[in-house]
């Protein structure tokens, strides 16, 4: 499969040939385990801590004939601590066991619980191709959601790495055709729940992604424009190359990267 090659001027510089990476089938499940993989591993644990609910100075004396039991009442038997006492009348209070009064929860989310999902290396590596793969397929892009140009598909000249001004880089997308793809991701919503309490307050689309075959001063440069992502090509995962899930983000990928995919064998 070959795909035009595009200067930074919009103009066409003949073609490239794809590597076989991009002829893998779109699996759209694969994918799914693969992003949920990635997800796992970006989770912080939480949970409560080991002595809530049993600070209290309670205890349940099983002994029938024990002075502080509670055998012979007529009131159940659950972790009790004495508030007040005449004789042997007591003024009990339950607490530590679950159904009492700020007691302990019964199954308490644990800090100790492993969320990592496992997933095979090669598993993982089909699932980078076939959500390489969807980026290619313009229906897939469209579908997504993206706003395209009637050219997309294409690779982009490598000397696109070299830019170091946002302005530049946002000059440049416009001059691509992703002018309205800019626009429908600088819009961003108040985030429904909790969330606004806890540093998320604001959700804001996923746009472009750009591929380079290293370290460069454009990663700094698309910093500050929302929704692109810059990734080096051996970096890529299938959460970047499919957010959500969803195959078929709209992606440039310069020719060096396509190179260096190629020469190195990359997820194959």
């Amino acid at each position: 499969m070959k795909l035009p090659k595009v200067d930074l001027t919009n103009k066409q510089q003949g073609s490239v040939e794809l590597p076989p990476q991009f002829n893998e089938k779109v699996r759209v499940d694969i994918i799914r385990r693969a992003v949920d993989a990635v997800r796992s591993r970006q989770r912080q644990n939480t949970g409560a801590h080991p002595e809530a609910g049993k600070r209290a100075s309670a205890k349940l004396s099983r002994r029938r004939r024990d002075f502080k039991t509670s055998y012979g009442h007529g009131i159940s038997r659950v972790p009790r601590k004495t508030l007040n006492r005449r004789g042997i009348r007591f003024y009990w209070v339950g607490a530590v066991a679950p159904g009492t009064v700020k007691g302990r929860r019964a199954h308490p989310p644990k800090a100790t619980r492993t969320w990592e999902q496992k997933i095979n290396i090669i598993e993982n590596r089909k699932a980078i191709r076939s959500a390489m793969a969807a980026t290619v397929v313009k229906a897939l892009v469209a579908q997504r959601g993206h706003v395209i140009p009637q050219n997309y598909p294409f690779v982009i000249d490598g000397s696109v790495e070299s830019m170091s001004k946002t302005k530049e880089l946002y000059k440049l997308l416009a001059t691509l055709g992703f002018d309205k793809e800019l626009e429908r991701t600088e819009g961003r919503k108040i985030r429904a729940g909790k969330g606004k309490m806890r540093g998320r307050r604001y959700k804001t689309k996923k746009g472009i992604l750009i591929v380079v075959s290293d370290y460069c001063a454009l990663t700094k440069a698309a910093t500050n424009i929302p929704g692109i992502d810059i990734a080096r090509v051996k970096e890529l995962s299938a959460e970047l190359l499919a957010p959500g899930a969803l195959p078929g983000r709209a992606t440039l990928w310069s020719d060096k990267a396509i190179a260096q995919l190629e020469k190195e064998k990359l997820f194959m």
